[in-house]
């Protein structure tokens, strides 16, 4: 799941000429859900946007206060092509999660928002719609936010199984500590071994 999270001024959503939502100081989120996202993700999006630090306390000390601190709006908005990957020059939306399934999923982490700040200041945009979305970017502060790949994420694996096969190749190369010690120890000790038991049978013959 991705995000692209800006500090603003104001912000609203127009839809066919029409104003449909607005907020004043705050936050505007635009998120883009993909295939793989779970309900993890959309945890892990929902406690960072809540609390990402990007606005001045009191004191006027940057970077020390979150929207929930402040009381301050947030603007949410549906944003599939951040999903997109470049062929060429073209966009690929393939990465996006399907409208059918992404569209209950987004409403959920909506809600979701709403329900761990104050509903009134949680606002939207139109899921699958044309919109028109203005943005007085504040700062301009924009973070870029990513959820963390889950161990199941084929890309995640495929490095996992990569690294686990460069250390095979590693042992299997050079012998381990405890095998050249041992191999060592053979060495010395078979001599010794040898003149004990001459030894034994020299004193065995003496008169």
């Amino acid at each position: 799941m991705k995000a692209v999270i800006q500090r603003v001024t104001r912000a609203s959503v127009t839809v066919g000429g029409e104003q449909i939502s607005s907020i004043g100081r705050g936050l505007c989120v635009l998120l883009g859900i993909s295939v793989t996202d779970t309900q993890k993700d959309a945890d892990y999006m929902v406690r960072k946007i809540l609390n990402l630090r990007v606005f001045e306390d009191e004191c006027g000390r940057s970077w020390s206060r979150s929207v929930m601190d402040g009381g301050l709006e947030v603007l949410f908005v549906s944003q599939f092509t951040l999903q997109s990957v470049l062929k060429g020059n073209k966009p690929d939306y393939h990465a996006a999660m399907p409208a059918e399934l992404a569209q209950p999923f987004y409403n959920s982490i909506l809600e979701q928002l709403r329900e761990a700040y104050k509903p009134d200041l949680v606002k939207d945009g139109q899921f699958g719609a044309k919109m028109q979305v203005l943005i007085e970017n504040d700062g301009p502060v924009t973070i870029q936010l990513e959820s963390p790949p889950s161990p199941t994420d084929p890309k995640l694996l495929s490095k996992q199984e990569k690294q686990q096969q460069r250390k095979e190749k590693t042992r299997s190369k050079a012998p381990s500590e405890s095998s050249r010690e041992k191999a060592a120890q053979r060495s010395r000790g078979e001599p010794s071994a040898s003149s004990g038991a001459e030894g034994d049978l020299s004193s065995e013959r003496e008169p």
